[in-house]
């Protein structure tokens, strides 16, 4: 299985990034994890919201396959604990999928296309957070799922 985790715009923070490459090696190489950074759509500022959501879709969409999984992070999406979302992992792996992309939206969020082309949508937190740090938490969580799944003590067990 692939998972990848598919995200508007680089990140440019170099206290994110080297946390993000710490988590990075430590994921399981079977996973084939990867973080794909679409680059941000040009002359965005001249775009309504809506506009922007569309051209960022179409970015999205060339990234994934009809017969893939697509899980949206976003605010509206179910919650659920670190072990919860471990099973998740592990239901997915035992499954058919080949495939799972992880989308964190731009600023404005997600078109109505990628909602409706969603399987799933899942929150991080009701809190809010840059989309930068939604990456860093979200490889965390990924790292964090791969040593649930390997019977590797957690948290306070």
């Amino acid at each position: 299985m692939r998972i990848n985790l598919i995200c508007i715009g680089k990140t440019d923070d170099k206290e994110i990034i080297s946390l993000i490459k710490y988590y990075l090696p430590r994921i399981p190489k079977h996973w084939n994890f990867d973080l794909i950074e679409i680059p941000d759509i040009k002359n965005a500022k001249n775009l309504t919201p809506d506009q922007l959501k569309k051209e960022e879709a179409k970015l999205f969409l060339n990234q994934i396959e009809s017969n893939e999984l697509v899980i949206l992070l976003d605010e509206k999406g179910k919650q659920f604990t670190s072990r919860e979302f471990s099973e998740k992992i592990d239901f997915w792996m035992g499954s058919s999928v080949k495939k799972i992309n992880f989308l964190v939206g731009g600023a404005y969020g997600f078109s109505e296309e990628i909602y409706q082309r969603s399987n799933e949508k899942i929150s991080l937190s009701k809190m809010t957070f840059t989309h930068q740090m939604i990456r860093l938490f979200f490889v965390e969580q990924i790292y964090r799922a791969a040593t649930i799944l390997q019977g590797k003590p957690y948290h306070n067990d």
